[in-house]
C-alpha cells in the first residue's frame, strides 16, 4: 500500500489552502473530498443567496477572488473560483470520496473510505460543519403537522409565499433568511438569547480579534463557538425593508411545539405552517472518533491547528478557522506543522 506523507480530508477553503501550502513545501499528499464537484459547502447554499448577500470570501493563496457581479449566485460563483484554483495549482484532489473513519495503526494512520483505505504519516482534517446540521430538541416537535426544515434544506423563499414561518436561530443565516422571507411570508423570529447587533466597520483587524476569541476556547479543549457569536450581527442595506416590516422583532424561545404552532411558557401561542431551524451546525468530525481526540471538556484541544492528543493530526475549519476569516491562515499553519512533524520523525529514524 502506498504511504502518503499527509492526507487532507475536505476541499473547502481551509482544505484548498492546506493543500497549496503542502505542495509548496514539497510534501506528497492527497486531498479526499466527499463532494462530486469543487466548491465545498458553498455549492449547497440556497439559490437566492447572491454575492451581494454574503459577507465576502477571502482570497485563496496566490489567487485573488475574481471580480464578481453582485447578482451572481454564491453557489455558482464560489465553486467556479475554487475549481479554477484547483486546476491552476494542479492540486491532488480525488472526489467523490467519503471518509468513514480514521484509525491509528502504530506509526501510520489509516484513512478508511467507501471503497479504499489510504495510509498516511499525518492528517489534516478540513471537513467543516455543513454536513452536521443541528436541530435542538423541543417538546412536541414530533406532533407538528406543518413542515420543519433546517438551513441546509432552504433553497429560497418562493415556496413559502403566503405562509406563516417561525424562524429559529440567532446567527447570520437566520438574519439573511428572514430578510428574504419577510417580502412574501409572515414571519416570527425566536432565539434563545437577544441578538447582539454590530454597528460600525468590520475589517481585517476586527476579524482577527474575533478569531482570537474563538481560538482561546479550543486551546482549552472547549467546544468551539462560531465566529459570528463574537462578531455580532449586522443588518445590510438589503435587509432594511425587512426591518421596517418587523421581521427582526425577536421573540424569546417557545417552550413547546404543538400540532399547528408553537407555545410560550406564558401561554402565548403562534400559529405556524413552517418551522425553519437556522440553529447552526456541529463540527463534522465523527470519522475521527476512533482516535479519541476529545478531552474531558467535550472538545478537541488544539495548539494552533495541532491536536494536543495526537500531533499527527491537524484540524482546520474548526472553531476559529470555521470561516473564511481564519481558513487560509489555518491551512498555512497546518502545512507548516506537518513539515515540522515529518522532519522530526525523519531525524528520529
Amino acid at each position: 500500500m502506498k504511504v502518503y506523507e499527509s492526507i487532507v480530508i475536505g476541499a473547502g477553503q481551509a482544505g484548498l489552502s492546506a493543500s497549496f501550502h503542502l505542495r509548496k513545501r514539497g510534501i506528497e499528499h492527497l486531498v479526499l473530498d466527499a463532494n462530486e464537484q469543487p466548491g465545498g459547502a458553498w455549492q449547497h447554499r440556497w439559490k437566492t443567496l447572491t454575492m451581494h448577500d454574503v459577507h465576502g470570501i477571502s482570497d485563496l493563496p496566490d489567487m485573488a477572488v475574481p471580480n464578481n457581479v453582485e447578482t451572481a449566485r454564491a453557489r455558482d460563483f464560489v465553486p467556479d473560483y475554487f475549481g479554477s484554483y484547483e486546476e491552476l495549482f494542479d492540486l491532488p484532489i480525488r472526489r467523490p470520496v467519503r471518509v468513514k473513519l480514521v484509525r491509528d495503526e502504530g506509526p501510520l494512520l489509516d484513512v478508511v473510505t467507501v471503497g479504499a483505505t489510504y495510509a498516511t504519516h499525518t492528517l489534516i482534517n478540513a471537513t467543516g460543519t455543513w454536513t452536521q446540521p443541528f436541530i435542538p430538541f423541543y417538546l412536541g416537535a414530533d406532533t407538528f403537522t406543518g413542515r420543519q426544515l433546517h438551513t441546509v434544506d432552504f433553497d429560497g423563499p418562493e415556496e413559502f409565499r403566503g405562509q406563516r414561518v417561525v424562524v429559529v436561530g440567532g446567527g447570520a443565516s437566520a438574519v439573511q433568511i428572514l430578510g428574504e422571507l419577510a417580502r412574501i411570508a409572515d414571519t416570527v423570529w425566536a432565539t434563545r438569547r437577544p441578538p447582539v447587533w454590530r454597528e460600525g466597520p468590520f475589517g481585517k483587524e476586527e476579524g482577527r480579534a474575533a478569531v482570537a476569541l474563538v481560538e482561546e476556547r479550543v486551546r482549552h479543549g472547549l467546544r468551539p463557538q462560531s465566529v459570528v457569536s463574537v462578531t455580532g450581527l449586522m443588518l445590510r442595506p438589503q435587509e432594511q425593508r425587512a426591518l421596517e416590516r418587523g421581521a427582526y422583532d425577536r421573540q424569546p424561545m417557545f417552550s413547546r411545539i404543538e400540532p399547528d404552532g408553537v407555545r410560550w411558557a406564558d401561554g402565548r401561542f403562534e400559529q405556524a405552517d413552517v418551522i425553519l431551524w437556522a440553529t447552526g451546525f456541529r463540527p463534522a468530525i465523527g470519522h475521527l472518533a476512533p482516535l479519541h481526540l476529545r478531552d474531558d471538556n467535550g472538545g478537541i484541544r488544539l495548539e494552533g491547528t495541532a491536536s494536543v492528543a495526537d500531533p499527527r493530526i491537524q484540524i482546520v475549519g474548526y472553531g476559529p478557522s470555521a470561516s473564511t476569516i481564519g481558513a487560509n491562515r489555518a491551512g498555512r499553519a497546518a502545512a507548516r506543522a506537518i513539515a515540522r512533524h515529518l522532519a522530526l520523525q525523519s531525524s528520529v529514524t
